[in-house]
């Protein structure tokens, strides 16, 4: 009989070491040492395109003035916007994790759809409004959480990452 303990045993500890390596994640710049890079900060937003009536405190009934264009970090917000005063969306996403189109729901009619002007990547996900009447929209769009699998046998998952601000027009 042929003694099979070494290939038993070598068996045994290349099954760790895979799996030990599976659902780790290498950082940007520390190959290798495990670490996760820290979230970015958010930039400054652009100066507003229109000019919200302010309250006593600076700001109108608990929502921020809206600025030119919104992005995937304005998520959650509320943002107020006057009569006639216009802003974009622009969501960056990528060809494996692509944005759904952006929704409206709420008083649609608060906001006119616009030209949005520019040519979008494959996977992002734009649009541009301009404030017709009072009422308040919600604006929303999804996109996978994981890329697809490019192999057979690949690690998927179904999470979905959503996105969605308020915008209420004054």
């Amino acid at each position: 009989m042929r003694r099979t303990t070494f290939h038993r045993a070598a068996l045994a500890a290349a099954s760790l070491l895979l799996l030990a390596g599976c659902g780790s994640q290498s950082g940007g710049g520390d190959k290798g040492s495990g670490a996760v890079s820290p979230k970015p900060t958010p930039t400054p937003t652009p100066t507003a395109t229109s000019t919200p009536t302010p309250s006593a405190s600076g700001s109108s009934a608990g929502c921020t003035p809206l600025t030119s264009e919104l992005t995937t970090a304005d998520s959650g917000r509320t943002f107020c916007l006057a009569q006639d005063g216009t802003f974009r969306v622009t969501l960056t996403g990528s060809e494996q994790r692509p944005w759904k189109k952006i929704t409206t729901g709420g008083d649609t009619a608060a906001l006119k759809p616009m030209n949005y002007g520019i040519m979008l990547r494959g996977g992002d996900a734009g649009a541009a409004y301009q404030a017709a009447a009072a009422g308040t929209v919600t604006l929303s769009a999804t996109r996978p959480l994981c890329a697809e699998p490019t192999a057979p046998g690949g690690v998927s998952c179904k999470g979905i990452q959503e996105w969605q601000v308020t915008v209420r027009v004054k």
